[in-house]
């Protein structure tokens, strides 16, 4: 048992996690759980870190005003696999190691990008809160099948995505802010750029980072691409949408509708975009499977000793 090292664990669902909570504490004798389930942010946030120098994050952003003021720190582990909170240039400056698995939610994200995408195309949404509100009414909808399905992101779980479309027969059209190479015998997938892929397919799956260059990478000016029966989905993060224009979008039927897990703010303060009919909104849960929040934890507990120094 590590008796020297003192780690700081910000997300509260491992905090609530009773094996991840045993797991760490047969490994690091001094740990300081997030018991509180405070919102860790500004001075909350430094608060929490004073003393400690191994963190576990989730959600919590991780810059150079934090680490100029935690000088105990040197290593940051991930409990995700979202890097977007996290300034890498900081980290280095800092000379703070980072503990970091990618794709160890993947599965946990595309299963439910598959189950957005049949639930709007089938009106599931709509359907269900009419027959609570009393409302019998029957959705003539559309089948998943044979459409033409772009994916935005070809990472882990773009990549991920696409495997569990296979027996869907879809029409694969792919774009990446960075090279990548496609398998050579896929016959049904094949690179697109964004303007392509947004006039032509029926659904749209994000799978980007938030950055510089992807921020608002689906603008007023790219949504007016999609057809009017099309879906975009965005399971990867907030800000990579402009939510008013999607929301102007949704109202006046420019598209069929919408499936969002992640908000430019969340919790969203938009009730009005919140509240359209044909949007599918659901409060971050996309990689929070029982399986792969396991697989986090693990992971982010691996990544407080086995990390690296960022280059």
């Amino acid at each position: 048992m590590n008796l020297v090292d003192r780690v700081a664990v910000c997300s509260r669902s491992f905090s609530k996690n009773t094996v991840l909570r045993k797991e760490i504490l047969n490994k690091y004798k001094h740990v300081k759980f997030n018991d509180e389930g405070l919102s860790l942010v500004g001075d909350t946030l430094v608060n929490f870190l004073q003393g400690q120098n191994k963190v576990i994050i989730g959600l919590e952003r991780i810059d150079e005003s934090l680490l100029s003021q935690i000088k105990t720190l040197n290593v940051v582990s991930k409990y995700g696999v979202g890097i977007d909170m996290i300034d890498l240039d900081a980290m280095k400056k800092h000379q703070v190691k980072l503990g970091w698995k990618g794709g160890v939610n993947k599965r946990a994200v595309s299963e439910l990008v598959l189950c957005y995408a049949i639930s709007v195309l089938r009106h599931v949404p709509a359907a269900s809160r009419e027959v609570f509100e009393g409302v019998w009414q029957q959705h003539k909808g559309n089948l998943l099948t044979n459409k033409t399905f772009g994916i935005v992101g070809y990472g882990n779980i773009g990549r991920d995505v696409i495997d569990l479309l296979d027996p869907f027969d879809c029409e694969i059209l792919v774009y990446d802010i960075a090279e990548f190479q496609l398998p050579p015998d896929t016959k049904n997938i094949r690179h697109a750029s964004l303007e392509e892929l947004l006039i032509n397919s029926d659904i749209v799956s994000l799978h980007i980072p938030l950055n510089d260059q992807t921020a608002m990478i689906i603008n007023k000016e790219k949504i007016g691409l999609m057809n009017k029966n099309a879906i975009l989905i965005n399971l990867s993060r907030g800000g990579l949408v402009d939510e008013q224009a999607l929301k102007h979008a949704l109202l006046s039927s420019q598209i069929a509708g919408a499936a969002f897990d992640v908000f430019e703010e969340e919790p969203p303060i938009d009730n009005d975009f919140i509240r359209c009919p044909n949007l599918l909104a659901t409060p971050h849960i996309g990689g929070l499977a029982r399986e792969s929040i396991m697989a986090m934890g693990f992971a982010a507990i691996d990544g407080l000793d086995n990390n690296l120094m960022v280059e």
